[in-house]
């Protein structure tokens, strides 16, 4: 067996068993997943990244001070151990749907059709469709529109005007950055709701939605009217017809059915959302294989299941350092709220206590802060959602605190050079990160931060 399908197999016995143990129970399931979910680990050796090597250390670190200071040490490591299986299992569950999107004739219709659009028309519909797209592709739509995009944006589409091609580049990129950054607000199944409601039990999406749609629809609008604004408007070409957004209205079906599948999957087994995502994505991912290969016989099924088997290692090697920046950011985040004394924040309080409502804003500026100088908001919302509800501030609703730290995850992404969002239009535009961030999105971030700090300060929520 190559180490490629080693890791593998290591990975789904631990999303198995996972997966197990969250629909049906059963504390043995747990713990074959932490064991496999450990041997994983250990074949990774040599395949991660800094970043994620730094967090398995500090989580090392954390494990010796919880033997140290818990007084149930076995027990609290043993459910931050099951937090990180959790959140692996979630990284597999979604990646299930690159693969046949990937190998999907309508994604490719749909990018040259929002990429074609008219210069009027063109931010909203490549900034809704990237944040559609992201849903399914996840940072995969970055790499797949932003080739699409340094491919179709050529000095000829220019006719010979350098300034409008580059406007054209930058106008373009900031709305697939924008978009993508929007995919886990608007996403029932993303990671944001996944790590939000699996600390907050006592939250729903449904609590969720209205302030994070709501903040999601300011983005948006913010960021049309800067695009609109800041230019510049070169004359159409005329008698130009943009195609059709046909192609944009299938997948928009495609999508609303997995998303009702997740949905449906919660209400008939009576599980919460992320919990229904595992088992949606996969299933919603192999229907589609199937459709895909319907003409083989047997509905498809068949050869899709063949297609999961022989591509596995391909989809999921890559997720290596994803899926351990994750669950590790989920067990440390555990670990410290166990061993946090609230009864020592009682400073702490003192200070937050009278700022009520408010200090939604100041966690979600701490997430795009800690963000700008490396700290990865997976960390920082881990941490935070963890903590802030054991402080008891009143006005400050578990709901209004996830929200608020998923928006800040959201701005986190579109400004901080050091997230991976960042990194890839870099390496497409070959301009510096620090100038996509701070310059190109610096009007932007200025007018939609204002927006969103009164949007929670006074939420009618």
């Amino acid at each position: 067996m190559s180490p490629a399908r080693l890791r593998v197999s290591c990975l789904l016995l631990a999303t198995l068993a996972t997966l197990t143990y969250l629909v049906g129970g059963g504390v043995v399931w747990q713990a074959a997943g932490v064991i496999a979910l450990l041997l994983y680990l250990i074949t990774l050796k040599g395949q991660l990244t800094r970043m994620a090597k730094g967090l398995l250390c500090a989580a090392g670190v954390l494990s010796l001070l919880a033997l140290w200071h818990s007084p149930t040490p076995g027990q609290l490591l043993f459910e931050a151990s099951g937090r990180f299986a959790f959140f692996a299992t979630f990284v597999v569950a979604l990646s299930m749907l690159r693969l046949p999107a990937y190998r999907s004739r309508l994604v490719r219709r749909c990018g040259q059709s929002m990429l074609l659009q008219s210069p009027s028309r063109r931010y909203p519909i490549l900034s809704l469709g990237s944040a559609l797209f992201g849903i399914i592709l996840n940072i995969g739509v970055l790499n797949l529109f932003a080739a699409m995009i340094e491919k179709s944006n050529t000095l000829s589409a220019a006719q010979g005007r350098a300034w409008v091609q580059q406007a054209r580049q930058r106008r373009m990129m900031l709305a697939l950055l924008r978009g993508f950054s929007l995919a886990p607000l608007i996403s029932p199944m993303g990671i944001g709701v996944a790590v939000v409601l699996s600390s907050l039990p006592q939250v729903t999406w449904l609590q969720l939605a209205p302030y994070i749609l709501g903040a999601a629809g300011l983005i948006f609008m913010a960021g049309w009217a800067v695009d609109y604004v800041t230019g510049p408007h070169p004359p159409a070409s005329k008698g130009y017809v943009p195609p059709s957004l046909r192609p944009l209205a299938q997948f928009c079906v495609l999508l609303i059915g997995i998303v009702a599948l997740v949905f449906s999957i919660a209400w008939l087994l009576d599980l919460r959302l992320p919990i229904a995502a595992l088992l949606g994505a996969p299933t919603g991912a192999l229907l589609w294989l199937a459709w895909q290969r319907r003409r083989l016989g047997y509905g498809g099924l068949p050869a899709a299941m063949t297609a999961v088997h022989r591509q596995l290692p391909w989809l999921l090697s890559p997720s290596a350092n994803e899926i351990v920046v994750l669950g590790a950011a989920g067990y440390l985040g555990h670990l410290c709220v166990g061993l946090v004394d609230t009864q020592q924040l009682a400073p702490l309080l003192a200070v937050l206590g009278p700022l009520g409502a408010f200090n939604a804003v100041l966690a979600m500026l701490m997430v795009v802060g800690l963000a700008q100088i490396g700290v990865n908001p997976i960390v920082t919302v881990t941490l935070l959602v963890g903590l802030l509800p054991t402080l008891g501030i009143e006005g400050l609703t578990p709901a209004l605190i996830g929200a608020s730290l998923m928006v800040g995850w959201a701005l986190a992404l579109m400004s901080s050079p050091m997230t991976a969002s960042m990194l890839i239009l870099s390496r497409f535009t070959r301009v510096p990160a620090t100038r996509i961030g701070y310059r190109w999105n610096g009007r932007f971030l200025i007018t939609v931060i204002p927006l969103l700090a009164l949007w929670f300060g006074w939420s009618p929520f």
